[in-house]
């Protein structure tokens, strides 16, 4: 609702919901304390079969290494774990890659487990010629082979409790095959990747365990959790057996409330702690100490005052009446606006000492959490958000038509778009920064795509871009130009309505029933630009208004395909007009020229931002009572060239973030008799 997940109004708890956030509590309880599972259980992690595998995937690898995948996985316990591999395979399940021999490492934490060596030489001497004009033939003994001689990529080995990055990859080799290089067979049919003359690649990784338990381990978790330990041993009498139970409920007591004043952000009361106290004795009965904690821990994450953030109206507010939120709410809304998490310890001590009403304490904790790097989720959450940029993952392209588009370069848009917001709220650069940056953040597999010379590797890294280069600032990312398209096509309309509700705050108002569709081609049924077949579509009175101020604004981006790719055809192999006119009788033609229109507006773009990101701190819709505030913002911010940290410190200073309204709540009050005042 209004663009984010926070919204209030629309957040609702289900039976089911609640059922999930018990098998939630319950597990995440057991992992953080290092009780033993029941039993060994597997956890199945799948490479997308479109993602290529021929360079280092991924930073958390070794160098020198090529394809796989690196998984962040948590060990319960320390003890016995299997990890078990699974190469890919084609449609006749054939593995690929057994053309010759090769070394799949499987190390964790970086260090070697063990090492496998895939492709049998020998094995693949005996293979068989393969016909594709029919059925597929070759030798019995070969084709089993390829159908099984992955079956020995298995491995058990001791692992430490606690979250470790398990990695799956080759041993490069650095070689090139002799000849054209010819695309790569992508889609869907019966003899689609019917090769086996390329790298081998890894399909799936399940991680197995535990078969042997050897203790709950020394995790952060654990030492987080247990600040004091019991003494342990047996108890002599009954004298000496009551002590040790009063010093075991005293370390209990001292865990839980050390915890629930986290948890619940604020301090905590003697019922508080008590009621958590009750389930630790229910589990320590049933097996100790650690049980005992685990099941008030499991109780504290399904506590309403964990799940929520509960703002409390005074009791003597009248219904309606504004009143300033207290220094313990003022640091919840300021740790989620920032952080998208709970207030830490410095932020927390200063809400229970009464100082954030100071401002000038108020604007030192922003600025602290600013220069976090928990700040990143502004980033993860907001932006990605606020840009459309987390439609990427379900966006889908026709192969036929797009044969170089894979995930990597689905994997390299998000990170590009991710990177470049982040550097830019990090280095407290201006918001107008985001339309004229003349840098951003590639890596070999997308610098090729945007004809970037120079770079190689799978690292990303800041390329300085000439003056009016296509991929300068947002407008030339290709991510968000893959969101703003059809899977088989551009669409002028849809990039210009994102330009318009997310970078000019103007939306275009809802369409009237019964539009009908643009044409698929010109008149006659000859082929036709997307801009002449729009030119039909306007000629509807209903439509033109529209259309006017929203067309002009995509038409300058048409030189960019479905995949952010530069081109100078259209897909019906026609010349791309890139020229534009707004009602305004403003003219301009291409990227450089739409990014001189709208930084010519750049306090609306200002504006916009702020809209945005005061919604997404307030978890709730702007209202015109909300304007002032917007305007108050970025008027204050302008002399300070609309830094990220200007912006941020006025939504934090402002009436609507410190302020709220107790609740009317007309219909109980009209059901009771009472008229809305209270009398």
């Amino acid at each position: 609702e209004h663009g984010f997940d926070n919204n209030g109004d629309v957040l609702s708890i289900s039976p089911d919901l609640v059922a999930r956030y018990l098998s939630a509590a319950r597990r995440i309880s057991r992992l953080a304390v290092g009780i033993p599972p029941i039993g060994p259980s597997v956890a199945t992690y799948r490479v997308h079969p479109a993602l290529l595998q021929d360079d280092r995937q991924d930073d958390r690898l070794s160098f020198g290494s090529r394809g796989g995948i690196a998984i962040p996985h948590y060990f319960p316990v320390d003890g016995e774990y299997s990890i078990r591999i699974r190469l890919h395979r084609n449609f006749s399940d054939y593995i690929l890659g057994f053309s010759a021999p090769q070394e799949l490492d499987v190390r964790v934490d970086g260090e070697l487990v063990t090492r496998f060596e895939v492709g049998d030489a020998d094995a693949v001497g005996q293979m068989a010629p393969l016909s594709f004009a029919g059925n597929i033939t070759g030798d019995p003994d070969w084709e089993y082979y390829m159908n099984t001689g992955d079956s020995h990529l298995e491995v058990r080995f001791p692992a430490k409790a606690g979250q470790r990055t398990v990695g799956v990859s080759f041993v490069r080799r650095f070689s090139e095959p002799e000849g054209v290089l010819q695309p790569r067979n992508r889609g869907y049919g019966r003899f689609v990747d019917e090769r086996y003359d390329e790298n081998a690649a890894v399909e799936q990784v399940a991680i197995g365990g535990p078969y042997a338990v050897e203790g709950p381990g020394d995790t952060p978790s654990r030492r987080a959790i247990f600040v004091c330990r019991p003494a342990t041993g047996t108890a002599a009498d009954e004298e000496e057996a009551d002590v040790s139970a009063n010093k075991q409920e005293a370390c209990a007591r001292r865990i839980l409330g050390r915890l629930a004043r986290r948890a619940y952000r604020r301090p905590v009361s003697g019922a508080d702690v008590d009621a958590l106290l009750d389930f630790y004795r229910a589990g320590y009965r049933d097996g100790g100490f650690d049980d005992g904690i685990q099941f008030a821990l499991e109780r504290m994450l399904v506590d309403p005052e964990f799940l929520f953030r509960i703002e409390r109206d005074p009791e003597d507010a009248a219904p309606g009446m504004p009143y300033r939120l207290g220094d313990l709410e003022m640091a919840s809304r300021l740790s989620f606006f920032l952080w998208s998490s709970i207030p830490d310890d410095e932020l927390l001590e200063a809400a229970t000492e009464g100082r954030l009403g100071d401002p000038a304490e108020l604007e030192r904790q922003t600025r602290r959490m600013l220069a976090d790097t928990r700040s990143k989720a502004l980033v993860d959450n907001f932006a990605s958000q606020w840009l459309r940029l987390r439609n990427l993952e379900s966006q889908e392209r026709e192969s036929a038509d797009y044969p170089e588009f894979d995930e990597n370069l689905r994997e390299a848009f998000r990170r590009e778009t991710e990177l470049f917001v982040e550097s830019s709220i990090r280095e407290d650069r201006s918001l107008i920064e985001l339309l004229s940056a003349n840098y951003t953040f590639v890596n070999e597999r997308l610098a090729r795509h945007y004809g970037i010379p120079g770079v190689y590797g799978d690292r990303f890294r800041r390329v300085t871009l000439d003056a009016d280069h296509p991929r300068g600032g947002l407008l030339g990312h290709g991510g968000l130009l893959m969101v703003t398209s059809y899977p088989n096509r551009t669409s002028p309309v849809v990039r210009g309505k994102w330009l318009l509700e997310t970078i000019l705050g103007a939306p275009p108002p809802e369409p009237p029933p019964n539009v009908p569709g643009l044409p698929d081609r010109g008149e006659g049924g000859e082929p036709a630009s997307v801009r002449e077949r729009l030119e039909r579509h306007r000629a509807n009175p209903a439509c033109a208004g529209c259309h006017a101020p929203m067309d002009p604004l995509g038409f300058a981006l048409e030189n960019f395909d479905a995949i952010g790719s530069w081109r100078a055809t259209s897909e019906a192999g026609l010349p791309i007009d890139a020229s534009a006119t707004m009602p305004s009788g403003a003219a301009f033609e291409g990227p450089a020229g739409l990014r001189r229109v709208l930084l010519s507006r750049g306090e609306d773009f200002a504006a916009t931002v702020t809209e945005k990101l005061l919604a997404y701190a307030l978890g709730r819709g702007l209202e015109y009572t909300d304007r002032p505030t917007v305007r108050r913002i970025v008027r204050d911010a302008a002399a300070d060239d609309y830094r990220w940290s200007s912006i941020v410190l006025g939504i934090v200073k402002s009436t609507p973030f410190q302020w709220r309204r107790s609740r009317t709540d007309e219909p109980a009050l009209v059901a009771r008799g009472l008229a809305p005042d209270g009398r």
